[in-house]
């Protein structure tokens, strides 16, 4: 999911600032919830003003990535 918020927010045009700004949280939050150990504790209540923020459907946020395979 970390990776779909980053992916989105980024498609968005949007600066971690600016989504932790529209979504009502810290950057540094939003900083933790995109990182590879991110934040223990974030509910579906912010998962899905992150949704509303970025103009997406949260199922958007929990789709599986594609993995890159090296041949």
């Amino acid at each position: 999911m970390r990776k779909n918020i980053k992916k989105y927010r980024k498609l968005a045009g949007f600066t971690q600032q600016e989504l932790a700004d529209m979504i009502g949280v810290s950057m540094h939050y939003i900083s933790q919830i995109e990182s590879a150990k991110p934040y223990k504790y974030f509910t579906l209540i912010i998962i899905g003003r992150i949704a509303d923020a970025l103009n997406i459907d949260i199922k958007d946020l929990f789709e599986k990535q594609k993995e890159k395979t090296v041949i």
